[in-house]
């Protein structure tokens, strides 16, 4: 390894490194990380976006949309393995979302995961335990939420 008069290392000298630590195959060391998709849909963009920071800090790729209709574009052109869905949004909602999402992408129906804010709503009960999906009332833990998402991917 070459360095300057600093005694920090070259890219000429980092780029040898790399190539002598390769194995006699040619192949890299993997490094790779098991990375699950992520869909985060709500109209509230606070929330959205501290949801994508937190989730992407425990190392889960964090795709966004802000309503349902975006949602579900983002879910026929993308392959995700969670969504964490509002139910409330305005244009179509999240308990419509779902149904179109379980349509076109069966295997998404079990690893939804519902925040919402009216759990207590007539209508929204009716629609969490008719589907027997998971759901975590606003406002929730992060710890709470972290654990979910886990145990959803699991």
């Amino acid at each position: 390894m070459t360095s300057d008069l600093t005694g920090i290392a070259t890219a000429k000298s980092l780029l040898s490194m790399e190539s002598e630590s390769q194995d006699d195959d040619g192949e890299r060391p993997g490094y790779a990380l098991d990375l699950r998709a992520i869909l985060v849909v709500d109209d509230d963009k606070q929330l959205a976006s501290a949801l994508q920071w937190i989730l992407a800090d425990k190392n889960f790729l964090v795709d966004v949309a802000f309503d349902g209709q975006e949602a579900l574009l983002k879910l026929t052109v993308n392959e995700y393995d969670l969504v964490i869905c509002d139910l409330i949004m305005p244009g179509l909602r999240g308990d419509e979302f779902y149904l179109k999402a379980r349509e076109a992408r069966p295997d998404l129906a079990d690893r939804f995961i519902f925040i919402t804010g009216f759990g207590t709503d007539p209508r929204i009960h009716a629609f969490l335990t008719r589907h027997e999906v998971k759901y975590l009332l606003k406002p929730f833990p992060v710890e709470g939420l972290i654990r979910c998402v886990k145990e959803a991917l699991s």
